[in-house]
């Protein structure tokens, strides 16, 4: 959703390198429209590849450090974990443990928050915490478990649909 996955047999898969990351058309402008409007922008991720081993740590945090040397972000927040039953911890999506400590780090008020993301754990992960959920849908071979709040076909998208919203919020 940030960055260009890499798709085979119509599933996401992370980048294995530097050389592989792709920011997407439109993610710059779309953080930067809503760092201007004032919102605090956290990215959350699961990195299961490293908890399995299949990826070094130091990898992922390249990346993320050039991620955020790319855009305006405000506050990374990572599971390790490597899931499929093998870890039971709050952090992995669609657990919202990410959501809830970035928002008790930063003085954010889940329920005036919205989470966007491009799979199933996302949204869920946005329902739990008690964020609006928009899905940007790239038609993952991957079924929703909750329905989004909102659908989009890109960040930009989103970035506007957030934008409309906020306007008509009370202040």
């Amino acid at each position: 959703m940030i960055n260009r996955a890499l798709v085979r047999d119509n599933k996401p898969y992370p980048p294995s390198s530097l050389a592989e990351f792709e920011l997407l058309p439109g993610v710059a402008e779309a953080c930067a429209k809503l760092k201007q409007a004032g919102f605090l922008l956290v990215v959350t991720t699961n990195q299961p590849d490293v908890g399995r081993g299949t990826i070094p740590q130091e990898l992922v945090e390249s990346l993320h450090a050039h991620m955020c040397r790319e855009l305006p972000l405000d506050r990374v927040e990572v599971c390790y974990h490597p899931g499929k039953g093998a870890s039971d911890c709050d952090c992995r999506k669609p657990k919202p443990g990410m959501l809830l400590r970035a928002a008790q780090e930063l003085g954010v008020d889940l329920k005036q928050s919205f989470m966007v993301g491009d799979r199933w754990r996302d949204i869920d992960c946005g329902h739990a915490a008690g964020c609006t959920t928009i899905l940007v849908d790239y038609n993952y071979d991957e079924p929703l478990r909750l329905p989004p709040h909102h659908r989009a076909h890109s960040l930009a998208e989103a970035a506007d649909i957030i934008l409309a919203l906020a306007r008509k919020r009370p202040v």
